[in-house]
């Protein structure tokens, strides 16, 4: 898988940043909603890369769809928004303790059908952020080939306290 995201020249893996124990002092998710296993890359203010497997173990393959499963969308837009989420817990430290709401979608594409055995890389650029709104350009890969591309805009709230509309 030589530039893949995963691996370096020569196909040498890429050391994750931040291995499955750091992601859930991050985040509030646990199996079997917790889609984000290792952290690869990380810029402050810009752009995170995260990395999720889907093995054929995962609990919603049992329906969606027997004898043909499939990563259901909505799941590839939770791991990609639990990646963002990270992205905003790393930039700004003191949002530790709140919660993060998705607010919207904008420009969701899905390319390919994610199956068993995928690993999926979630790579997310900073667009814009107002106080406590994020917007972020998300693309989802398989080997190189895209497999979902998606604009996430959420916000930060104290815990406790709903989302604005």
């Amino acid at each position: 898988m030589e530039g893949c995201p995963t691996t370096g020249k020569g196909g040498i893996p890429v050391k994750a940043i931040l291995e499955a124990k750091d992601i859930q002092r991050m985040l509030l998710m646990r199996y079997p909603i917790l889609y984000v296993d290792r952290i690869l890359e990380i810029v402050e203010g810009r752009r995170v890369v995260g990395v999720k497997n889907f093995t054929v173990n995962e609990p919603f393959f049992v329906g969606h769809f027997p004898g043909h499963p499939i990563v259901p969308g909505t799941v590839l837009i939770e791991a990609m928004a639990q990646v963002g989420g990270i992205f905003v817990s790393r930039t700004e430290p003191e949002e530790g303790g709140k919660l993060m709401f998705l607010l919207g979608l904008d420009r969701v594409r899905f390319r390919r059908p994610v199956l068993p055995g995928d690993q999926v890389v979630f790579e997310l650029d900073l667009i814009k952020r107002r106080r406590n709104i994020w917007k972020v350009k998300g693309v989802a890969s398989v080997e190189g080939s895209r497999v979902m591309d998606a604009v996430l805009i959420a916000t930060v709230q104290s815990m406790g306290v709903e989302a604005a509309p």
